[in-house]
């Protein structure tokens, strides 16, 4: 079985800080800012573990906003 490496983007303008992709990743790549906020005046999620995401997209699965992009490739 081929293993995959992900890589997690968050538009954090768009991100209104609702967590579900937090709790979505099995992995727990993402988390929300804990002193930033976006214009909107949302803490907004971003990767906390590099090069731990797989690529499942659980968490672009369940955001309402559509804000998160997940790109996979193959691991070498």
């Amino acid at each position: 079985m081929a293993k995959f490496k992900g890589a997690t983007v968050v538009d954090t303008e768009r991100c209104k800080g609702c967590n579900l992709c937090v709790v979505a990743c099995p992995l727990d790549v993402l988390a929300l800012t804990a002193k930033s906020v976006n214009q909107k005046g949302y803490p907004y999620a971003q990767e906390v573990k590099e090069d731990t995401c797989n690529g499942c997209a659980s968490c672009a699965t369940v955001c309402p906003d559509g804000c998160i992009t997940v790109y996979r490739k193959k691991a070498e």
